[in-house]
């Protein structure tokens, strides 16, 4: 799918969708492709003229953001966070996935596998100021929608992982562990995504060659690096309360998981001499009090028995209680 913006009165507009393969140049306008086919991306790369491996960066899911320039275009590949909700378990999965920026001129091309909130904040104009003949400005723009993204997802997970730790202080279950676990797994590719983000970052602000600084856009910049250290520092915080929660939750677990198994113990001690005793006394041995002849003579053994059994479940009892055991 390719969408193509221009810019009209300070804002973005979209061409319809049956005017763009009609194109003979992307002068002056924004290309979105997502998860463009072969003939989409021919169609870009003749128009555009960026190599097609170049455009197919974004495309593949392990790809590492990095910062590529060429004396025909700029290439900047970053990873951008993603939810997922999930409509069959009502769950939400967070996850990342590379987005490149291409800019060839006056021209500016996006490339990401799906639809993401990040581009759609731009098309349906949530973002203001953006000029995309202003290609600093448009970059860093969407460097810094992508960051706070990431900021404003990091705080959902620090909510949803606060209201499981809650139910979990009601009920151990398994569902809430897979739970922060799944989370937790979220923290970890969030916290890889940004620590290869601000590579890239650090990189475009410390460097000239790669887009060209105005004062004007000063502010805009250094607010990118300063969100972007941000978002790393919350993630990594984040990662380590929860991999620190989860390592208490599961000793308490263990620590429960023993007390029932010291209760168990106690009750097969105490239960152990009476079994034994009365499983003697059921063998079916001539001699062995318990035959029906001899009870039939002597009814008051049954009785003698069972007190010297209980006797001796008592005392095992208060053995193993005051041993702690």
């Amino acid at each position: 799918m390719i969408t193509v913006s221009v810019q009209k009165d300070n804002r973005l507009v979209q061409l319809p969708a049956e005017s763009v393969e009609t194109l003979t140049d992307f002068k002056h306008r924004w290309v979105h492709m997502i998860n463009p086919n072969d003939r989409e991306i021919e169609f870009v790369e003749e128009v555009a003229g960026v190599p097609a491996d170049v455009l197919k960066a974004a495309l593949d899911e392990d790809e590492k953001p990095r910062i590529e320039k060429e004396d025909e275009y700029l290439l900047v590949l970053v990873d951008i966070p993603v939810m997922e909700d999930d409509e069959d378990t009502g769950t939400i999965t967070y996850s990342t996935l590379p987005m490149s920026i291409i800019v060839v001129g006056n021209t500016i091309i996006t490339v990401c596998l799906s639809d993401t909130a990040v581009i759609r904040d731009f098309l349906v104009g949530r973002i203001k100021d953006v000029s995309i003949d202003k290609t600093t400005r448009f970059v860093f723009r969407m460097l810094f929608q992508v960051t706070t993204r990431y900021l404003t997802y990091l705080r959902q997970i620090d909510k949803n992982s606060q209201k499981i730790q809650n139910e979990l202080r009601e009920s151990m279950r398994n569902e809430e562990m897979l739970e922060l676990l799944d989370i937790q797994n979220s923290l970890v590719y969030f916290s890889n995504s940004l620590r290869s983000n601000n590579n890239v970052i650090d990189k475009m602000i410390k460097s000239n060659s790669y887009l060209p600084k105005y004062e004007e856009d000063q502010d805009l910049i250094e607010d990118v690096g300063i969100e972007s250290l941000q978002a790393l520092d919350t993630c990594n915080t984040f990662r380590d309360i929860l991999a620190a929660t989860m390592e208490a939750y599961g000793s308490v677990i263990n620590n429960n998981m023993n007390k029932v198994m010291k209760v168990l113990t106690f009750i097969t001690v105490v239960i152990s001499f009476p079994t034994l005793v009365f499983s003697m006394f059921g063998m079916n041995l001539d001699g062995i009090p318990g035959n029906a002849g001899w009870v039939s003579d002597h009814a008051w053994v049954f009785g003698v028995v069972s007190a010297g059994t209980i006797l001796l479940s008592v005392l095992a009892g208060i053995f193993v209680w005051r041993k702690k055991m």
